[in-house]
């Protein structure tokens, strides 16, 4: 293997499943507009069947990280999904299935506990939504406003559900942090 190559290599994205189910997308938005096109003919038809086996080979990526991830996916979308259904939906769901879990961290259902679990994910995003979600604990938020790494202080001060002596803390930070500007 040449430098290059190693070098390349070293440095490849993880396929988490919010990347593939990006390309799914995407695919899927290029067939769409190859159907509509008026002018249909063999070359036309070829691409569209040859975007039909990407799309499931995107689709197949992502039953293997979480079996039936479409079903889980629009389950974790649902308003009527259960907090007890969405605490078992996370401890099954690998730590690479990030959009599944951002998802959860969404839900206005997911339990405190959860929150609390979700909130050592190393993704971001997810984390984010932690600190923003009105059911996450105390503990929680005050594990998150302490970050070190991140400035996730700042939507734990927004948050509402956050108890007033740690919102009030926080937004001293704010106002400090705005005054060195």
């Amino acid at each position: 293997m040449r430098k290059s190559d190693q070098k390349r290599d070293s440095k490849a994205v993880k396929r988490t499943s919010q990347i593939i189910f990006g390309e799914r997308q995407h695919l899927r938005a290029v067939l769409e507009s190859i159907r509509k096109f008026r002018h249909q003919d063999d070359r036309s038809e070829q691409e569209a069947r040859q975007l039909e086996a990407l799309i499931a080979e995107r689709t197949a990526e992502l039953n293997g990280i979480t079996p039936e991830w479409d079903k889980r996916v629009a389950e974790a979308r649902d308003p009527r999904t259960s907090a007890d259904r969405l605490a078992e939906m996370a401890q099954k769901a690998p730590a690479d299935d990030y959009l599944l879990l951002r998802t959860i961290s969404e839900h206005p259902n997911t339990p405190s506990s959860v929150l609390a679990l979700l909130a050592r994910h190393s993704y971001d995003a997810i984390k984010e939504n932690v600190a923003r979600h009105p059911n996450a604990d105390y503990q929680t938020l005050e594990t998150l406003a302490a970050d070190p790494e991140r400035p996730l202080w700042f939507l734990v001060a927004c948050n509402q559900a956050a108890p007033p002596m740690l919102r009030e803390r926080l937004r001293r930070r704010m106002d400090a942090a705005e005054a060195a500007e």
